[in-house]
């Protein structure tokens, strides 16, 4: 997917702001190297920057990696799904990026294989249920092109059981990990935000169809997800970690 850096400041500033609980599970200490998986524009690793870490993050983005070293992080172009550090890392960080990555397993044992041993793995990405209303609606209307959703979806949401047993077989001990419904408020609208993370969806659509084709689920999903103050919100359900290399 390539992402436009404008509209994900735009239209998805709340990401860095609600993964400030994130930090706090972290809890980085000065001194410690940590890694950033899925940095996007580098607004929450400067966060952990500032604790006195040594950070290093990486993205699947060339955008978002210029955005981000742009706003003065050591960062580099790189899949998680195929990373390869070896025992360099106190801890390892993620904010609302492994629901992008469809190898769970390898980006998970890439991360047992980056951490010093007792480092902490520490994130939070979708779950099972997340954005449920707007992917049903997003499937519907591509059911109406007779384009089946699911040769697009680029997410994977796991439920808590089945990603503690991922940790687990990958040699974390996992110290909490928990599923909660998080319904977030847009800074925009709903096409908005299509805009920015529903794209991998329109990709046989023409592009001068891709408006229409998202003003017809904005419209579909206005009584369900515009509140009484004509704001957007969304089904968000996310899964919070903190494991441990043992």
């Amino acid at each position: 997917m390539k992402w436009n850096v404008d509209k994900y400041k735009h239209n998805a500033d709340y990401v860095p702001i609600l993964g400030q609980d994130l930090l706090n599970l972290l809890s980085p200490k000065p001194k410690e190297k940590i890694l950033d998986i899925g940095c996007g524009n580098g607004e929450l690793t400067k966060k952990i920057s500032q604790f006195n870490c040594s950070v290093y993050a990486i993205d699947n983005s060339p955008q978002m990696v210029k955005a981000a070293k742009n706003n003065g992080i050591n960062a580099q172009v790189l899949d998680a799904q195929k990373m390869n550090f070896n025992n360099k890392f106190n801890a390892v960080f993620s904010n609302a990026a492994l629901h992008w990555m469809k190898n769970p397993n390898a980006v998970i044992s890439n991360v047992y294989q980056a951490l010093k041993t007792n480092g902490r793995f520490c994130a939070e990405f979708g779950a099972k249920n997340n954005i449920k209303t707007i992917v049903d609606a997003i499937y519907a209307q591509l059911q109406n092109l007779n384009l089946n959703g699911d040769n697009y979806n680029p997410w994977y949401f796991p439920d808590e059981t089945e990603y503690r047993l991922k940790l687990e077989k990958n040699g974390f001990k996992v110290v909490e990990i928990s599923v909660f419904e998080r319904p977030t408020t847009l800074p925009t609208n709903l096409v908005g935000w299509l805009d920015t993370f529903a794209t991998p969806f329109m990709q046989d659509i023409p592009t001068e169809k891709k408006s229409s084709f998202m003003q017809a689920i904005e419209n579909t999903l206005a009584s369900k997800l515009r509140n009484k103050n004509n704001n957007w919100v969304a089904d968000y359900v996310r899964c919070r970690f903190l494991a441990k290399k043992v």
